[in-house]
């Protein structure tokens, strides 16, 4: 748990999957264990201690992005990352900022609510298989007189039979008729007010207005169990408290990840364009702290923690209005990747790209090997190819993996070849092009 993990910890485990870039690391783990710090301070104290947000400085496919979702998984807190260049200032048609508070409160809601489903699943499926068994082993109505211990006993033994049956699987491929409820198919509606724009379901709006209605369908036993649990999953979930304590979640722990943040500053503003100050300006209130209505409820941005980040090549975070500026006193520098980090990144961490690979290949039984030499053809090239185009940094990783194996992949369900070795010499053959034509685009989009 996030909640015991000391900051030590939680830059071991960012470095479980994210090579390099220590500083980085270093001031997320800290203001992730602040939070932590600050629930155990007594009120009214607590309350005004609010996060230290953090302005991330590098160029592209550095980790920047990567950093804040490992960060927010680590934490299992709701986190949406966001580009600054989508929201226009109040008073233009388009995204305003508040909506990415409202999607905080979306994805803290689908984060609670999977929580709570997992809490009634048991029941859940009990109810289901109660529910399922009484259509396959319908009650039969006796002639005359009441039903006696011994009929009571055989129907019970009957139904735990079946029951067993159900749970081993046996009687999945077989059809049954169950009544399945179906809400009518609304539109999303875009609303406009002094605040923006909100994309609202009709179906929220109308709520109890629109009535379901049930019809029978015939499915697989298989199908209709799992049909029945989410139904019955659904019926034992108090949506009241799932909204309450996403909101909560939100608030207190709630992450929002700011990419792109150098082109909205005057530098980077072209002419013609929605003035970058208005985006920065509305920016402020969140960053600072204020309230915003959801259609699940108000919430309060006092402690949500912001992260921004941005290449900062051609603008300087003194380019932002000082309001902002103020508001991210966190800096932190992201160095460029060479070929060193190139190498490594494709080795060491769990969900490495070569390993990734391997594993799709060998769903059609091909065992892929990279040696040493072919690992490091690859880190080679990629700073070649950064250096000669643009620089995309560990991104470039994905098009030379996927040039490399893209015969392979095509063939693999069709070859007796069960080994691949992947050496200097097959990465040299299979990206040919690249190290005698200059015009690298034409290989590498």
């Amino acid at each position: 748990m996030s909640e015991t993990m000391t900051p030590r910890d939680i830059e071991a485990e960012l470095d479980r999957f994210i090579i390099g870039q220590a500083d980085a690391k270093r001031s997320v783990a800290i203001a992730l264990r602040n939070r932590w710090r600050r629930k155990q301070v007594p009120s009214p104290m607590r309350e005004e201690i609010t996060p230290k947000n953090i302005l991330m400085i590098g160029p592209t496919g550095v980790g920047k992005t990567e950093i804040a979702r490992r960060l927010a998984k680590l934490a299992k807190a709701p986190f949406v990352k966001v580009e600054a260049t989508k929201y226009t200032e109040v008073g233009y048609v388009g995204r305003d900022v508040e909506s990415i508070i409202r999607d905080l409160v979306d994805t803290a809601i689908k984060i609670v609510r999977d929580e709570h489903l997992v809490r009634v699943r048991a029941r859940a499926e009990e109810a289901a298989e109660d529910r399922l068994l009484d259509i396959l082993i319908p009650h039969p109505v006796p002639k005359s007189g009441p039903v006696s211990a011994d009929q009571n006993k055989q129907g019970n033994n009957s139904r735990e039979k079946m029951r067993h049956k159900l749970r081993l699987g046996e009687m999945n491929d077989r059809q049954v008729e169950i009544e399945v409820q179906s809400s009518p198919q609304m539109p999303m509606m875009q609303v406009f007010s002094n605040q923006g724009t909100e994309e609202i379901d009709m179906k929220d709006m109308l709520g109890g207005m629109l009535s379901s209605q049930s019809k029978r369908r015939r499915m697989t036993v298989r199908d209709a169990l799992a049909y029945l649990q989410q139904e019955e999953a659904d019926r034992l979930l108090d949506t009241d408290r799932i909204k309450e304590e996403a909101i909560s979640r939100a608030e207190n722990d709630g992450i929002v990840f700011l990419d792109e943040m150098d082109k909205i500053t005057h530098r980077e503003g072209k002419d013609g364009d929605v003035s970058r100050e208005g985006v920065q300006r509305d920016l402020l209130p969140l960053v600072e702290g204020t309230t915003v209505n959801t259609r699940n409820g108000t919430v309060n941005t006092d402690h949500v923690l912001f992260i921004a980040s941005g290449a900062f090549h051609l603008a300087k975070p003194s380019d932002l209005i000082p309001e902002l500026q103020g508001r991210f006193p966190i800096r932190v520098s992201l160095d460029a990747l060479g070929e060193e980090e190139f190498r490594r990144i494709l080795t060491e961490p769990e969900n490495a790209l070569t390993l990734q690979y391997a594993a799709l290949m060998a769903t059609e039984g091909l065992h892929v090997e990279y040696t040493e030499d072919g690992i490091a053809e690859l880190a080679k090239l990629a700073v070649l190819v950064n250096e000669q185009t643009e620089n995309i940094g560990a991104r470039r990783l994905h098009t030379l993996l996927e040039r490399v194996l893209e015969e392979v992949s095509y063939s693999a369900p069709d070859s007796k070849e069960k080994h691949l070795t992947v050496d200097a010499a097959y990465v040299r053959e299979r990206l040919e092009g690249i190290s005698k034509d200059e015009d690298l685009s034409r290989y590498i989009l």
